[in-house]
């Protein structure tokens, strides 16, 4: 009887250990591949070094609102503003391994990976915003140059309006090119800039934008040259009291994607990509006129900043030699460089003929 009870409790362990490992032959070679054919949503990380309420990020957030509308099961677009992920120059790179997957570079970075983005650089390039933003959403003029990168792991898929850039000095104001002479002049790291403050009398001084007011502040520096936001969400209005409207340069940013995102996407899924860009970029100048006008009544009324208008002549004939030097140094610029001038043309016949 006893045998028989220990026969029966022997059974009684080979079945439980059947049933064991049943389940997990259950759970690894059935229920695992359920799993895995789950699909998770792809990150997209966009950086930028603008703070979350500057005309930049709230482009990338109609990015990233229309994305996830249309995509939002299969992409998850996460932002990260105000230098998060690095530099400017660290979050191309970044873009280049593909760590980062779309950020914003400045025109004077992406000269290094094609010098024709130089061309932008020309002080009085463009004769007026209106034209600059002509040349800018004319494909046949920018395609060639923004693509041009591709070797490089990314190309630019849209341009960020940055304004105009304009003089402004701790003491005193800029009414004539001889009110540089001598002064220490902050500027983007560029061979053209530089080239530009020498030609109007002033010493060019390049530095990260961040170390721009307290270089003005303490005296390193005299004062910079940037768009009307400076003075309103860097402070720069607190230590600067006299703005002068050179209008000296209208210069883009660009919004660079890695070729390793755009060549994987789907189809379908790059045509949302590419409405999302369209969108970006129109947000981004939207939000860009309104935040001007804001900054300008704020710098006026709250910080006493006075806005003035010099005559742009004498400034536009002391650089024009630029021209001349970078066209003969770079024989490959002058089909683009003619191109603007055409288009420059033809917006002055339009405007005329209406008048």
């Amino acid at each position: 009887m006893a045998k028989k009870r220990k026969i029966e409790t022997k059974s009684s362990i080979v079945i439980s250990i059947s049933l064991i490992l049943l389940t997990i032959f259950l759970v690894f070679f059935i229920l695992k591949p359920v799993q895995s054919t789950k699909q998770e949503k792809q990150i997209i990380r966009v950086a930028h070094n603008q703070s979350s309420d500057h005309p930049t990020h709230i482009g990338m957030e109609a990015f990233e609102e229309y994305i996830e509308k249309h995509l939002g099961d299969k992409y998850d677009v996460q932002l990260f503003p105000s230098e998060l992920l690095g530099t400017q120059t660290n979050m191309v790179q970044l873009t280049q391994t593909r760590a980062i997957d779309i950020t914003v570079a400045s025109n004077s970075i992406l000269e290094t990976f094609n010098p024709q983005f130089q061309i932008f650089n020309l002080p009085y390039l463009f004769e007026s915003p209106t034209v600059y933003h002509a040349v800018m959403n004319d494909s046949e003029i920018v395609d060639p140059i923004f693509n041009a990168t591709e070797e490089a792991g990314f190309i630019t898929k849209a341009w960020l309006d940055a304004g105009t850039r304009n003089f402004y000095v701790k003491n005193g104001s800029i009414e004539e090119p001889k009110d540089l002479k001598g002064k220490k002049i902050r500027v983007q790291e560029s061979p053209t800039n530089v080239r530009m403050m020498q030609l109007l009398g002033g010493s060019a001084t390049p530095m990260g934008f961040g170390d721009v007011y307290t270089a003005i502040q303490s005296g390193v520096i005299d004062g910079a040259e940037n768009n009307e936001l400076a003075l309103t969400e860097n402070g720069h209005g607190d230590i600067v009291k006299d703005y002068s409207y050179t209008l000296h340069q209208m210069i883009p940013d660009e919004v660079i994607v890695s070729t390793s995102l755009l060549d994987e996407l789907p189809e379908e899924d790059k045509e949302v990509f590419e409405k999302g860009f369209e969108i970006m970029e129109k947000t981004q100048h939207e939000v860009w006129a309104i935040k001007v006008e804001e900054a300008k009544e704020r710098a006026e009324n709250e910080m006493q900043v006075k806005f003035s208008y010099p005559e742009i002549s004498p400034f536009k004939k002391a650089v024009l030699p630029l021209h001349e030097e970078i066209l003969h140094a770079n024989p490959s610029f002058q089909k683009i460089y003619d191109q603007i001038q055409n288009k420059a043309l033809e917006i002055d016949g339009e405007e005329n003929g209406n008048e």
